[in-house]
């Protein structure tokens, strides 16, 4: 690998813990985020523990559809403004979080709602008779059930936040998208290309094989 010069490699190291460190920061949040509003679209939901309809329809009509009809490069561009309020700069992983957690938990929140919609009705019924209340079904009976589908989400979730973070790294995101543009298409150098999409797939295939052997051990059905 004659390509990978010693400032290549040190580019190269830089970009993978830029990227992880987008992909953990905007994970770790989106989880938080996505779990509380797909607990709540499924609850508010039409056969939910708790209809309401006017909230469910403005969780899922407005924040999660509208959200997700977004593609994410537009959206990305868009929240320039707004990360470096928040965060104080547009430039880094720290900012390309802020657009990549956004962009993120309402994808995260429709799995999650969907995998709470695949746990046993008589389930939660039996809870419900047995005199639990509504949040002690939530953490005691629903989201234990749904957890296997909740890793996988999260999983999902996480790949999806690893390609993302490349598309990030084209507006100053940094990672491993900035590297593959700067050494690899402007420098016309396409071994530098190949080699950082080689790394973007192994990070992908571990997070997977993680993924899927959590979701196997906490899956008790």
């Amino acid at each position: 690998m004659d390509f990978l010069t010693p400032t290549v490699q040190k580019a190269m190291w830089t970009a993978t813990l830029e990227t992880l460190q987008m992909v953990l920061i905007s994970g770790a949040i989106t989880v938080v985020l996505g779990l509380i509003l797909g607990i709540l679209l499924h609850v508010t939901g039409k056969d939910g523990l708790a209809p309401v309809r006017w909230m469910n329809a403005i969780l899922s009509g407005i924040i999660v559809n509208i959200t997700r009809s977004i593609p994410f490069a537009i959206l990305m561009v868009a929240l320039i403004p707004f990360a470096a309020m928040l965060v104080g700069t547009s430039l880094g992983p720290i900012a390309a979080s802020v657009s990549l957690t956004i962009g993120t938990v309402p994808f995260f929140a429709r799995l999650v709602e969907t995998a709470l919609r695949d746990v046993s009705s008589g389930k939660v019924d039996a809870a419900l008779v047995m005199g639990s209340t509504r949040m002690q079904t939530i953490r005691k009976v629903m989201v234990p059930e749904a957890m296997p589908g909740i890793i996988a989400a999260i999983t999902t979730t996480v790949v999806t936040l690893i390609g993302y973070s490349a598309m990030a790294g084209l507006v100053g995101g940094g990672g491993l998208g900035r590297m593959a543009y700067t050494y690899g298409y402007t420098r016309y150098n396409p071994e530098i290309m190949i080699f950082t999409i080689i790394v973007i797939v192994v990070l992908v295939q571990v997070v997977q094989v993680i993924g899927d052997v959590i979701a196997r051990k906490v899956d008790h059905r």
